[in-house]
């Protein structure tokens, strides 16, 4: 933190959020990038393996307000996998009172069976990876499941009273607008606390990407992207859904608790491959080959894919960007109590520049990116990062 004597050195403090990731998949869509492996059940041994192995580190129980299990796919680990996941976890990682539990599932592995384990192990939020509700635009993106899937996957878990999100994805291949304003209706007709929207992106490596390059997939235009996403907006929030961060929208008191911690720049803890630990400064990233990653922890050597040790200014910066990601934006005074930096001395110019472009909006006492700027937001960081 900044004195007027220089920097002092934070304090860290003890994570109150974890991130554990599963990295299995029943099947690899042809647009993902994530730390997976596709039908490799034969591996799940080896991974509660070196799971145990690497929890040894947290060496005084973790009290925690959010526990997220993300993937691959969680809940392609069954009921059984889930208890003795679960089983694993709550020695090292205890949740305090009122705590939320997401767990990310395909609807296909939402059973009667999967829900009365969820309930058992005390998971409170369930992600659900839809991406649509249009049968065509499932098969675009290469998912293994019909709309069908999704409606009775909703009905079991809303029965049941966990919180749900649904994952919604525009610009595939092929797509029209007036599919996606359809896709919106018929998701926001589920009644699903929380909805979150992305844009297919096409990362370097994958099936997508290699069939583009040949010709034989096409990108959407950017103009229909945007106008894509302003559908979204625009149907979630006159549905009642408050639009609180660039891609997510819930209904109130529904947030994502655990992911507006990373946009606050808390300190969480990360378990399995490809997850990352963050201490207010630095983040460390596990080695994302999930066999790497076994082989490194098993061996008892250094399993650690990159690190990010940043100085005070970097990490203001980026403590800027993930802000203003956020649709309250920044408030000056907060950044510099939390940051040590003053907004105006690290990006005062680039800010002013957003302002005359009409990207952004300052009041004196915050800066929010505008709805036009919400539209560019990733176009945006290089100029503060």
């Amino acid at each position: 933190m900044w004195w007027p004597n220089g920097w002092i050195t934070l304090i860290p403090m003890q994570p109150r959020h974890a991130y554990v990731h599963v990295p299995f998949c029943r099947h690899r869509c042809g647009y993902c990038d994530f730390t997976l492996v596709a039908g490799r059940d034969d591996l799940v041994e080896r991974y509660f393996a070196a799971l145990s192995r690497e929890l040894e580190r947290v060496e005084t129980p973790l009290d925690l307000r959010t526990l997220y299990l993300g993937g691959g796919t969680p809940s392609h680990l069954g009921p059984v996998g889930l208890r003795r996941l679960f089983a694993l976890l709550r020695e090292r990682l205890r949740l305090v009172a009122g705590a939320e539990l997401t767990v990310e599932a395909n609807p296909l592995d939402v059973t009667d069976d999967f829900v009365a384990a969820a309930h058992e192990c005390g998971i409170t939020r369930v992600s659900l990876g839809s991406q649509s509700l249009d049968a065509a635009t499932l098969v675009a993106l290469d998912r293994d499941h019909e709309p069908d899937d999704v409606r009775r996957a909703v009905g079991l878990l809303a029965a049941a009273g966990f919180a749900v999100n649904l994952d919604l994805m525009t610009a595939a291949p092929g797509q029209s607008l007036a599919e996606v304003e359809r896709d919106l209706a018929a998701t926001i007709g589920l009644v699903p606390e929380h909805v979150s929207v992305y844009c297919l992106t096409w990362e370097k490596g994958t099936a997508f990407e290699g069939r583009r390059a040949r010709g034989d997939l096409n990108a959407t235009d950017e103009d229909l992207e945007r106008a894509m996403f302003e559908a979204a907006i625009d149907q979630l929030t006159a549905a009642g859904y408050e639009h609180y961060e660039v891609s997510n929208f819930a209904r109130p008191g529904h947030r994502c608790c655990h992911n507006e911690a990373y946009w606050d720049c808390r300190p969480w803890e990360g378990f399995g491959p490809g997850a990352a630990r963050f201490d207010g400064r630095t983040r460390i990233t596990n080695h994302r080959s999930t066999t790497t990653w076994m082989n490194k922890v098993l061996a008892g050597v250094d399993f650690s894919g990159e690190v990010d040790a940043m100085t005070p200014e970097a990490a203001a910066r980026e403590r800027l960007v993930v802000g203003l990601r956020r649709r309250a934006g920044i408030d000056r005074e907060a950044f510099r109590r939390a940051s040590g930096c003053d907004v105006d001395a690290i990006a005062g110019p680039t800010i002013a520049r957003w302002i005359a472009a009409g990207l952004a909006e300052d009041d004196g006492r915050g800066i929010r990116l505008s709805r036009a700027g919400l539209l560019v937001s990733d176009a945006l960081w290089a100029d503060v990062l």
